[in-house]
């Protein structure tokens, strides 16, 4: 037979317990003549013959690794079915946990209660059966945890199975393969960073991008009802909205979709949408109605009270970009100030603005304009700041409720 000494042979505990302490798994190759075939309990009688002494390689990625992942706040645990003593020496030279820190999965409670609480306050497991790693699972979900399990044999496919994020190896048998929601095809979990990384970029892009488009839709639904309301002609020509949406809305959402972002993902998705898009879309609408309706009541030209509405628009646009473009790198800054270039050569071209319908205001427009821009601005700063300040508050609260692992 061959197995661990604690395992095949009562009085084995001891045998080999300071090459497991180094790290090192300890097999023991015995032999008896009490065993009977089809019987699975193990035999009373065994004789020791040699011990085998394995050593795992670590892989060279490996704290790098498991580092990031601790960067990021994830709380990591490791269940494996060797050694306690093993497992945690192992784990020490990855810089996870000391030797003290080991559990034996043998003593683990059977009340989901009681072992939902062990699996909060252990890092590492050791002796772990297959349904073990699924009870371990369900004990820290049942507790709000987000839980991601990886692994390559058949022992693990219970766990993969009811783990939120399922990650197999390539190499990994047919039965982990199948269950798991994520394969690593160059087998090496030095991968999951770039996995997370861009999973990352896309969720959280995603938001950004619908927070632009979703302010337009405010804006645009206020605007025809106080247009309409008013009695007022549209405030925008078909080809003025054409430049607006491209300059604020439709090249930056293309790039800002293509940048990197590390923002974690969190649940709430249409909820921090509508808080920063609805307020963002009114002051968008009530500063360019203001600035349209008090140009027309002035006397202005309706091609020229359009023109005053476009440009209020256009720089209120791109101060909801710079907002959701923070932090502001240097070439975020390079795409806000190409924007507003861009707008800049539309108005100062004579071919171009007569091309969009656009006609300049009188010079005494001009000051009612700017101011009409910055208030609406620096109203979207302090509904911003006091957003954002929300949005940590109840984060912090629901971290407080159920920590996620992401």
């Amino acid at each position: 037979m061959l197995g661990a000494p604690d395992v095949l042979v009562v009085d084995g505990t001891d045998q080999g317990s300071d090459r497991a302490a180094a790290g090192e798994r300890v097999l023991m190759l015995a032999r008896t003549s009490d065993l009977v075939a089809g019987d699975t309990s193990l035999p009373t009688k065994v004789e020791p013959v040699a011990l085998v002494i394995l050593e795992d390689l670590l892989r060279p990625d490996a704290t790098e690794t498991l580092a990031f992942f601790e960067r990021q706040g994830v709380t990591l645990k490791v269940i494996s079915g060797d050694n306690p003593v093993t497992v945690a020496a192992i784990a020490a030279r990855v810089g996870l946990v000391g030797d003290a820190d080991a559990v034996d999965a043998r003593e683990l409670p059977d009340d989901p209660e009681a072992l939902a609480d062990v699996a909060e306050a252990t890092t590492v497991f050791g002796r772990v059966q297959p349904q073990q790693k699924r009870a371990l699972v369900s004990a820290l979900q049942s507790r709000g945890h987000v839980v991601a399990m990886t692994g390559d044999g058949v022992n693990d496919v219970l766990a993969l199975k009811d783990s939120d994020i399922g990650v197999a190896l390539g190499a990994g048998s047919s039965a982990a393969r199948a269950v798991a929601q994520l394969v690593l095809l160059d087998n090496s979990f030095g991968s999951l960073p770039s996995v997370v990384a861009e999973g990352r970029r896309v969720i959280a892009n995603v938001e950004r991008v619908a927070n632009l488009f979703v302010t337009k839709t405010v804006y645009a639904t206020l605007l025809a009802v106080a247009v309409g309301v008013a009695q007022l002609p549209f405030p925008f020509l078909p080809r003025q909205l054409t430049v607006i949406s491209s300059l604020t809305i439709g090249i930056p959402a293309f790039l800002l979709a293509l940048g990197p972002n590390t923002d974690r993902a969190r649940p709430g998705f249409l909820h921090r949408v509508a808080i920063f898009a609805i307020p963002a879309g009114t002051v968008a609408a009530i500063a360019t109605f203001v600035a349209y309706a008090v140009a027309r009541a002035e006397g202005v030209g309706l091609p020229a009270a359009r023109t005053n509405a476009t440009c209020v628009l256009c720089a209120i646009g791109l101060w909801v970009l710079a907002l959701l473009y923070r932090p502001l790198t240097f070439p975020r800054r390079a795409l806000l100030i190409a924007m507003a270039a861009a707008f800049g050569v539309v108005i100062a071209v004579p071919g171009l603005r007569q091309f969009y319908g656009l006609s300049l205001p009188p010079i005494w427009i001009w000051p009612q304009m700017i101011i009409i821009a910055v208030a609406a601005g620096l109203s979207l700063e302090t509904g911003s700041g006091l957003i954002h300040r929300w949005i940590r508050h109840r984060a912090a609260k629901a971290r407080e409720r159920a920590p996620y692992f992401e």
